[in-house]
């Protein structure tokens, strides 16, 4: 954290939009219920599935006449640049800039920084928005979406957590992940296994199924990603870990008993200090008797499945 100011803009689908707050939560310590989050926070935007762009603040003006004022001071003669507007859509209570206005205005405050302007393959790109009644100038990184890239892998199941989902459940467990420990006891075909790895969490996988390791291996090894998979069951797991991942696959392909959930519920809470649960059943009554208590929660949608995601300490 610095006293650097970052403006981060989002989109979601209706129905992802309490697993977006959550996960805004989870990063920031509070979310928004608009399409835009100012943070001291640092966060790389390809880490979620929702965010669009970022703008790292480096000049702001009640006005865009101060805004070129301002900017008129900055040198970037060691880079090629071009300068970008994020008003391409209605961010909060602004209303889009339509097009010929933003290259408009790009080429105005493009004219006023001192460098080597490049639109095609610049070094670095700046941006600017206005919102919240300012204009804000800055440095800008778009959003790449990996996890999209991640939906075509040799090995699937139709029941399982969508990337998106998957990317921001890994997010929720680790927000930040320098030294954080992370389990997915039922990790099925590896979904989870495949968001977190690629956003470099140090998580281990688990499934009673040993005919899923091997698939497991193969997305792993498609997506040139390095993990760790095992076969057995939540009970044989030794060793403690600062957060586990528990989707609970047994609700979608058989009946489970209370006493089944209650026992894989059990385990999480003896191998991890906090756990992610994510469930199409209403387990509450449960998880309070294991001893967990629910920090926070949100619904995610998936077709006509909606599950529950539970942070749980």
């Amino acid at each position: 954290m610095s006293n650097t100011e970052f403006i981060y803009t989002y989109v979601q689908h209706s129905d992802e939009h309490e697993l977006c707050q959550l996960e805004m939560r989870s990063f920031f310590g509070k979310d928004s219920f608009t399409n835009v989050l100012k943070s001291t926070i640092e966060i790389d935007p390809s880490r979620s599935p929702f965010m669009k762009e970022r703008l790292e603040v480096l000049y702001e003006s009640d006005s865009w006449t101060g805004l070129l004022d301002e900017v008129k001071n900055f040198i970037v003669d060691e880079f090629t640049f071009k300068v970008v507007c994020l008003n391409t859509m209605a961010i909060h209570s602004t209303v889009k800039i339509d097009h010929p206005e933003r290259r408009k205005l790009e080429r105005e405050i493009g004219l006023c920084i001192t460098g080597n302007p490049e639109l095609i393959d610049p070094e670095i790109v700046f941006g600017f928005l206005t919102y919240d009644n300012k204009w804000h100038f800055g440095k800008y990184v778009e959003s790449e979406s990996i996890w999209f890239q991640h939906q075509n892998k040799p090995h699937s199941y139709s029941t399982s957590l969508n990337t998106r989902v998957a990317r921001a459940v890994a997010n929720i467990a680790a927000p930040n992940p320098t030294g954080v420990k992370v389990i997915d006891p039922c990790c099925g075909i590896g979904t989870v296994l495949v968001e977190a790895l690629s956003m470099g969490i140090d998580i281990v996988g688990r499934d009673i199924n040993p005919l899923i390791i091997e698939p497991v291996k193969e997305n792993f090894a498609y997506f040139n990603l390095v993990g760790d998979v095992q076969a057995g069951p939540i009970a044989e797991i030794e060793g403690y870990y600062d957060v586990a991942i528990i989707d609970m696959p047994y609700n979608i392909f058989s009946k489970t008993t209370p006493e089944a959930q209650y026992e894989i519920l059990i385990h999480g809470r003896r191998i991890a200090k906090k756990v992610i649960i994510v469930s199409i059943e209403t387990i509450d009554q449960v998880i309070e008797e294991i001893g967990f208590k629910i920090i926070d929660r949100c619904v995610a949608k998936k077709g006509l499945f909606v599950r529950q995601v539970l942070v749980c300490e």
